[in-house]
């Protein structure tokens, strides 16, 4: 799914809308936080998952 340089600034707008001017940064370091959160724990379920997989193999 790619996104145009049109849609990027629709959402910008519709977000800009929403939540203003002075709320943007906040929400923005809010989202950074999360997405790092979130990969975060997808590398250590990850982790876990070979780990798991390689006791299985041994036994």
């Amino acid at each position: 799914m790619n996104l145009g340089f049109q849609e990027l600034l629709l959402i910008f707008l519709v977000v800009l809308l929403l939540f203003g001017a002075k709320k943007l940064p906040d929400l923005a370091k809010g989202m950074g936080q999360a997405l790092r959160e979130f990969r975060k724990a997808a590398k250590e379920t990850e982790e876990i998952t070979k780990e798991e997989d390689e006791k299985e193999k041994k036994e």
